[in-house]
C-alpha cells in the first residue's frame, strides 16, 4: 500500500504541522519515504543533540514503514510516557506497533488509561474484534482469491465497476516519463479491462472517458443510475498545481457526466478528498476526506446531492465507523457498508470492515472480513455486486507477499459475502398484554454455559439490535423490571434461521396481571363460580387458574395464598368445611398443571366469615348481593417486597 496512501500522508504531513518547522536531513528523507535512510540520519541527529517531538514520531512511524513494530512501538511508548497528550492519530499508531508485536495485554492496558479521551464505539468495536478473531482464528478460507492477470509491477488499486468492465487506479508508466516524486512511480492514471467470464481481468488500456491531465486521476466510481463518473484528481487550473498557503497540493472530487463534462464537485486548498461512493436510492455522495474536525487523519463522510450535484454540508458517519486512524474507500452493497481502516485491532495494517446499515442512519460494529480478504499488510478497495453465473463476484486491493508489484488488485467468487460469521438479531421487545413495544427492556444473549456475551437495551419503542461473534448453542433472554422473561435456546442451524428477518420477544408486566382486592395483591382473574355445593375445578375455573399458571412460570419468585369464601347461606360448619375443599382443590389444580409446590405457600377456607356486605344469617338478600360474598382469590403475598 507505499503508493495508495503516499498522497493521503502527504496531506497529513503537512497537516499536523511540520510545513512551519526547519527540516532536518532525517525530515526530508521521511518526506520522501527512504524510511531506512531516515532512520540513520535521525539516530545520528540524535547522537548529535535532541530530536524534537515531531521528529521522535517520524523516526517511529518510520520503523513501522520497514516493518519493525518491536522498535516502533519502544518509541511511541517513551513518548506517551512522557507526554500523554499525544494526538489520536499517534495513540492509534502506538496501539497498532503493541498488536503488531501481539501485546494485546499492554493494548487494553493503554486503552483503559485513555478512557475518558475515547468514544464508547471505539471501545465498544474494539472488544467485538478481539472477540470474534479470537472466535474465527481456526475457520478456513471457503472461497478462492486470484491475483488478476492485468496487475504491473508497480500499484494498481481501487478497482470500480463500469458497466461489463472494470475501472482501477495505476501508477504503471503511460509513456510521459512524469514521475511523481514522492512514490518514485507515476502519476496515477485510470485504466479500464473487460471482465473475462470467472472474474479475470486482461490487458488492460487507459481508460478514454476521462480527458487526460498530466497529474493524478484516481479511485474512479461509476454510477449506472447517472451515468456520471465520481473520480478524485489533482487540484488544478488546467495544467498548473494549485497549493495553500502552506505549500500543499491537495486532492479534489470531480465529475464526469452524462454528456462528457467535467465539474469540480468537492474541492478545497486545506483539505483532501478520496474514494467518491455514489448511493442511488439515497443520492448521497460517500468519500473520504482530511477535515481537521474529524476523529483521526481521513474520516469517511458523505453529502446530499441532486442527481449528482451536491446539495448539503458534509456529514461524518461519526465515531460507530470513524476512528482515530484512517478510514478509507467506501463501498454500499446490499445495506452494508464497506470500508478500510488502519485501526488497531485488526488482522494488519489497513483491514477491510463491514457495518450494516441502519434506517435511522445509524451503522452496526464494523467487522473485520478476517483472513483471506485481510492479510498482515495493506487490503483496501473492496467492491462486490451479483453475478448471474457465480453467485458474488468482487475484488478489492493488497501489498500482500506473493503479489505482482506495490499494490495488487485481487478477485474472488462466493456465494455469500465474505466476512467472519456472527449472530446479529434484530427486532421489539413486546407486551404481551398491549402489544405494544417495551422501552429499554433488557436483552442479553448468554454461551452455552449460561455465561453473559453481550447485553443490549432497546430504545423507546421497543426495537433493538445485537450482534455477536458466532456460537453454536445461544440463550436469548429479555426482561425488564416488574417484568417476566422471555428465555430460549438456540442451536447450529436454528441460529442461521432467526438471522436476518425479525426476532420479536414477548414478555408481560406484572402491574397488567394483579390488582388490588380487599387491600391486598390478587391475581388480576374473571369472577369464577363452583358449582352449587360442589368443589370440583370446572372448565370455567380451569380457564382461570391457567392463567395463574401461566403467572408463575414467568414470575417463579411470587408466592400464593389461595383464599375461598362463601355466602352465608347454609350453616356456618358446612360453608367453612366447602371453601376448605375448593381452596384446595384450587392448589391441586395448580400443582398438577406445573405450579411448584413451594410457589403456594397457604390454601385457606374461610367459609362466612370474611363477607363483603351485609347479607348474613337472617337477612334477605337477593342472589347478586348473595353471589358478591362467594368468591375465590389468589393473593400475591410477597409482591411488596419484590418490587
Amino acid at each position: 500500500m507505499k503508493f495508495k496512501l503516499t498522497v493521503v500522508f502527504f496531506i497529513l504531513f503537512w497537516s499536523f504541522g511540520f510545513a512551519q518547522q526547519k527540516k532536518s536531513k532525517g525530515d526530508i528523507l521521511f518526506f520522501e519515504y527512504s524510511y531506512n535512510e531516515a532512520i540513520l540520519e535521525y539516530q545520528k541527529e540524535l547522537r548529535d543533540g535532541v530530536l524534537s517531538n515531531k521528529q521522535y514520531l517520524n523516526l517511529a512511524d518510520s520503523y513501522m514503514k520497514i516493518g519493525n513494530f518491536k522498535k516502533a512501538s519502544e518509541i511511541y511508548v517513551n513518548i506517551f510516557q512522557k507526554d500523554t497528550t499525544m494526538s489520536s492519530f499517534h495513540f492509534n499508531k502506538m496501539l497498532q506497533s503493541l498488536s503488531k508485536t501481539s501485546e494485546i495485554e499492554k493494548v487494553r492496558a493503554y486503552l483503559s488509561t485513555k478512557k475518558g479521551d475515547l468514544s464508547s464505539e471505539l471501545l465498544e468495536n474494539a472488544d467485538f474484534n478481539y472477540q470474534l478473531i479470537a472466535t474465527n482464528s481456526n475457520e478456513e478460507l471457503n472461497f478462492k482469491i486470484f491475483n488478476i492477470s492485468g496487475n504491473s509491477p508497480q500499484a494498481d488499486f481501487s478497482p470500480s465497476f463500469y458497466k461489463d468492465k472494470l475501472l482501477f487506479s495505476s501508477s504503471r508508466p503511460d509513456g510521459t516519463k512524469r514521475i511523481y516524486n514522492p512514490s518514485g512511480e507515476s502519476y496515477l492514471n485510470i485504466y479500464e479491462a473487460n471482465i473475462e467470464a470467472q472474474g479475470d481481468i486482461k490487458r488492460p488500456q487507459a481508460f478514454k472517458g476521462i480527458s487526460n491531465t498530466n497529474f493524478h486521476r484516481a479511485t474512479p466510481y461509476y454510477s449506472e443510475e447517472l451515468n456520471n463518473i465520481f473520480y478524485v484528481l489533482s487540484n488544478a487550473d488546467g495544467e498548473v498545481l494549485q497549493f495553500s498557503e502552506s505549500g500543499k497540493n491537495t486532492l479534489a472530487l470531480g465529475r464526469i457526466d452524462e454528456s462528457g463534462a467535467f465539474q469540480f464537485i468537492l474541492r478545497d486548498l486545506n483539505t483532501s478528498f478520496y474514494y467518491p461512493f455514489y448511493e442511488a436510492s439515497t443520492g448521497r455522495l460517500f468519500f473520504a476526506a482530511n477535515f481537521e474536525d474529524g476523529y483521526g487523519g481521513t474520516d469517511i463522510y458523505y453529502v446530499y446531492t441532486n442527481n449528482g450535484l451536491i446539495m448539503s454540508a458534509p456529514v461524518n458517519l461519526g465515531p460507530r465507523i470513524n476512528t482515530p486512524g484512517n478510514e478509507i474507500a467506501p463501498f454500499i452493497f446490499e445495506n452494508s457498508l464497506y470500508f478500510s481502516s488502519d485501526i488497531f485491532y485488526g488482522l494488519g495494517g489497513m483491514d477491510i470492515y463491514k457495518s450494516n446499515m441502519n434506517t435511522d442512519n445509524s451503522f452496526s460494529i464494523p467487522i473485520n472480513l478476517g483472513e483471506g480478504i485481510n492479510s498482515s499488510k495493506d487490503d483496501f478497495g473492496f467492491i462486490i455486486r451479483n453475478n448471474d453465473t457465480n453467485g458474488l463476484l468482487g475484488y478489492f486491493s493488497s501489498n500482500r507477499d506473493g503479489g505482482k508489484g506495490n499494490d495488487d488488485i485481487y478477485g474472488f467468487n462466493v456465494k455469500d459475502k465474505p466476512g467472519l460469521k456472527t449472530l446479529a438479531l434484530k427486532g421489539t421487545v413486546i407486551n404481551l398484554t398491549s402489544n405494544n413495544g417495551i422501552a429499554k427492556a433488557q436483552v442479553r444473549l448468554l454461551d452455552k454455559d449460561g455465561e453473559l456475551v453481550k447485553e443490549v437495551f432497546a430504545n423507546d419503542n421497543g426495537d433493538y439490535s445485537v450482534e455477536i461473534p458466532f456460537l453454536d448453542i445461544v440463550t436469548i433472554e429479555s426482561t425488564k423490571e416488574k417484568h417476566s422473561t422471555f428465555s430460549i435456546t438456540y442451536k447450529g442451524n436454528e441460529l442461521d434461521e432467526i438471522q436476518n428477518k425479525a426476532f420479536n420477544m414477548g414478555i408481560k408486566y406484572l402491574d397488567d396481571l394483579v390488582e388490588e382486592q380487599e387491600d391486598q395483591t390478587v391475581v388480576k382473574l374473571k369472577k369464577f363460580y363452583f358449582d352449587k355445593g360442589k368443589s370440583n375445578v370446572n372448565s370455567e375455573i380451569a380457564q382461570e387458574l391457567d392463567k395463574v399458571v401461566d403467572l408463575i412460570e414467568r414470575f417463579p419468585q411470587l408466592q400464593l395464598r389461595i383464599e375461598s369464601h362463601t355466602d352465608s347461606r347454609g350453616g356456618g360448619s358446612y360453608n367453612f368445611t366447602l371453601s376448605q375443599k375448593r381452596s384446595d382443590a384450587i392448589k391441586d389444580y395448580l400443582l398438577q398443571h406445573g405450579v411448584p409446590e413451594g410457589n403456594i405457600l397457604y390454601s385457606v377456607g374461610y367459609g362466612e366469615d370474611k363477607l363483603l356486605n351485609g347479607c348474613k344469617n337472617g337477612v334477605f338478600c337477593l342472589d347478586m348481593l348473595h353471589n358478591k360474598n362467594e368468591r375465590s382469590l389468589i393473593v400475591v403475598l410477597n409482591y411488596d417486597l419484590l418490587y
